[in-house]
């Protein structure tokens, strides 16, 4: 029996039975789920590393035009999920192998702690930008002043912090604890589940329900201040009204199946809920791909804040066209050499001399 229920459930939930003949649920029968978890794990990290690194490029080429208190949070924003990204490929490991952890005691606090704090400042940036927002639309102000990039660059700082404060218990109570014959990477906390239902409440708080009503409230806001001043503009409102919306709901779609199952977790661990078979079934075939779905947000937000605002398309667009350019003069020049393959003409003091092409010094010669 103790081989049909997963290592990290037993963790969790085997002191609430005496026995775990008790227990009736299936067979484990996910090899197939792990497998393509630990693909999306991987195509979800290459597409981050991609899309955040573009954002860096990005953000490079356009500092000589100065950098506004939204480039800013969206630079960090790409920072955070830059950082997160690069967990995905232990996680990818340890979900292929059942859970069960390789890397060692140091690595397992390491990879915990960038990961939940990674999280944590990714929400609170994408909050911080939406704030922004609004208050920049609503007050017209130009946000390139010292003194605004200073009291962005303190935010910032400031918000770094909170999620540094935020991951403390996981750097405290991360270790890599024997269950059951497998080595798994978990929290252990010294209360039993009291505690480790207080952690995910403070997640399911801090990162996703207060940061929801603040971004939901900020685009509300911002709906209905450009809804009075556009007037007449019905395309500039039902611009503005899809953009807000597809911000919106995919930040929610990403986070709330994740946090969902996490709540009934919570309430399992508080003696709320009963731990039974639909719970068992949840956890162990519906939560890793709530997981896959919470971690693809770190590649839609370079996306949505980013690629898809048109001052950075336009840097996008003049890039691709400069590079198409060069290349085709670069074959236009080749194709002009190829039609004469055995000389070519040198002038030297107005005259012309035939010189052989395999007698011309290469580091002289080039197509560009």
């Amino acid at each position: 029996m103790a081989d049909a229920l997963r290592p990290w459930l037993i963790a969790n939930h085997t002191n609430r039975f005496s026995s775990l003949e008790d227990i009736d649920v299936p067979a484990d029968a996910s090899p197939a789920l792990r497998v393509l978890i630990s693909a999306v794990y991987s195509v979800v990290c290459a597409a981050g590393l991609v899309g955040n690194l573009l954002v860096f490029f990005l953000m490079k080429v356009r500092r000589g035009g100065g950098r506004s208190a939204v480039n800013s949070f969206v630079l960090n924003l790409a920072v955070t999920d830059f950082q997160f990204v690069l967990t995905l490929p232990f996680w990818a490991v340890d979900t292929a192998l059942d859970f069960s952890w390789p890397f060692g005691d140091a690595m397992c606090r390491i990879v915990l702690c960038v990961t939940v704090m990674n999280m944590y400042a990714s929400v609170f940036f994408l909050t911080a930008m939406s704030v922004t927002r609004y208050r920049a639309v609503a007050s017209a102000l130009k946000e390139r002043t010292r003194q605004r990039v200073c009291s962005v660059r303190w935010v910032s700082a400031a918000l770094w912090v909170c999620a540094t404060a935020a991951t403390a218990p996981t750097a405290l109570f991360s270790t890599v604890r024997s269950v059951a014959g497998e080595k798994l990477c978990l929290l252990v906390f010294p209360e039993g589940q009291s505690w480790l239902a207080l952690y995910h409440l403070q997640k399911i708080l801090v990162a996703f329900v207060l940061p929801m009503l603040i971004i939901s409230a900020c685009y509300l806001l911002l709906l209905r201040f450009v809804r009075m001043k556009s007037g007449k503009h019905v395309k500039r409102r039902s611009r503005v009204t899809r953009s807000v919306t597809v911000v919106v709901l995919s930040f929610f779609m990403c986070w709330m199946p994740n946090h969902a199952i996490t709540f009934w977790g919570v309430l399992v661990k508080l003696n709320v809920v009963n731990w039974d078979k639909a719970y068992y079934i949840v956890h162990t075939y519906v939560y890793p791909v709530t997981v896959c779905l919470a971690h693809t947000n770190s590649c839609l937000n370079p996306v949505l804040y980013c690629l898809m605002r048109r001052e950075f398309r336009k840097v996008l667009k003049d890039l691709f066209w400069r590079i198409s350019s060069a290349r085709g003069q670069e074959e236009e020049l080749v194709n002009s050499c190829q039609m004469r393959p055995f000389s070519a003409t040198v002038r030297q003091d107005d005259t012309q001399t035939v010189t052989p092409m395999n007698n011309m010094d290469t580091e002289n010669y080039r197509l560009s």
